[in-house]
């Protein structure tokens, strides 16, 4: 067992139960639910909550909320909803990909020592502890600022033995390069999850990232690169190669976000990616799980990829 931080305190790794391992309660910009929070539409509390409510009625239990401080963080916000809505939720430290151009020249060990302020003694400010890792690189691959935070989340991982999750891009192969800095940081890869890694079909590559001793978040449903059919068909594919055992799959949903002014100047009543998934935090249950039953697989291989892979992860087991 381990005890990780969730947002409401301490919780034990055999009670994560049924858990999804990105998704985000708010995305937005650092600063922005303060500063400008109409940009995200009327009612954020109580619509958030009541998603989770939803979520957490149709059988999920936890959910690692993704959003790092460069994507707005707001850990009352997610420490209000957690305790309205009976749903575990996990925030992360570590950067994802807007490096401001003053920050560029902040070195690996100073972000580290931030970085485990955030997972030790809590976001300042608060006492509410992050639980997880995380850094990115997209396209553009590891840019200096993006190695400079992919080296300071490694070594946070190396003091505090918390594990981390990658945004990566799998279309330019870019986990090819983070993993070598990890292993060049004596980062344990088998306490690495590189997400987003159904935005591609490519199992050659993905298993050369499970030989590599990673799990896999495939985390994008219903997603827009890949079909959610091929995406469904690929994870199946994974398992019955043997890979069951590090496999995440996930939504990237994005439950608050901003509602983007339509052409004639109106404002939407709800923003883009609800749009693009009304299903939100459920599409699993309603897609996704029935149709890998389809494909053939059982109720405990349902559990071992929303029950004990997360567990693992967390425990380094």
């Amino acid at each position: 067992m381990a005890t990780i931080n969730s947002v409401l305190g301490p919780l034990d790794s055999k009670d994560l139960g049924f858990t999804l391992m990105h998704e985000h309660v708010m995305v937005a910009a650092s600063g922005l639910s303060t500063h400008y929070p109409d940009l995200l539409g009327p009612n954020r509390e109580q619509r958030a909550i009541a998603a989770l409510k939803k979520a957490k009625a149709g059988g999920i239990q936890t959910m690692l909320d993704a959003t790092t401080f460069d994507l707005g963080r707001d850990p009352q916000l997610l420490k209000t909803v957690a305790e309205a809505s009976g749903v575990n939720l996990i925030n992360v430290t570590g950067w994802w990909l807007d490096v401001p151009r003053f920050m560029q020249g902040v070195g690996p060990n100073q972000m580290a020592d931030e970085f485990i302020k955030d997972l030790t003694e809590g976001f300042r400010g608060t006492q509410i502890k992050a639980g997880m890792l995380k850094c990115a690189a997209d396209f553009e691959g590891v840019t200096p600022p993006l190695e400079t935070m992919a080296r300071a989340v490694a070594r946070a991982h190396l003091q505090t033995k918390v594990p981390i999750m990658v945004h990566s891009y799998p279309t330019g192969q870019v986990a090819r390069r983070q993993i070598a800095i990890f292993r060049e940081e004596g980062v344990d890869l088998s306490r690495v999850k590189i997400d987003h890694s159904n935005d591609t079909t490519d199992t050659e590559y993905l298993e050369w990232i499970l030989a590599q001793g990673c799990y896999l978040g495939l985390d994008r449903y219903p997603g827009r690169y890949v079909s959610p059919a091929m995406r469904t068909a690929t994870l199946k594919k994974l398992m019955d190669m043997g890979y069951g055992e590090r496999l995440c799959p996930s939504h990237d949903c994005i439950c608050l976000h901003i509602h983007n002014e339509n052409p004639d100047g109106s404002i939407p009543e709800e923003h883009a990616f609800q749009r693009s998934n009304p299903d939100q935090f459920l599409y699993m249950h309603h897609h996704v799980i029935p149709e890998l039953q389809r494909l053939g697989a059982t109720e405990r291989d349902i559990d071992m990829l929303f029950i004990d892979n997360p567990r693992r992860l967390f425990e380094g087991t």
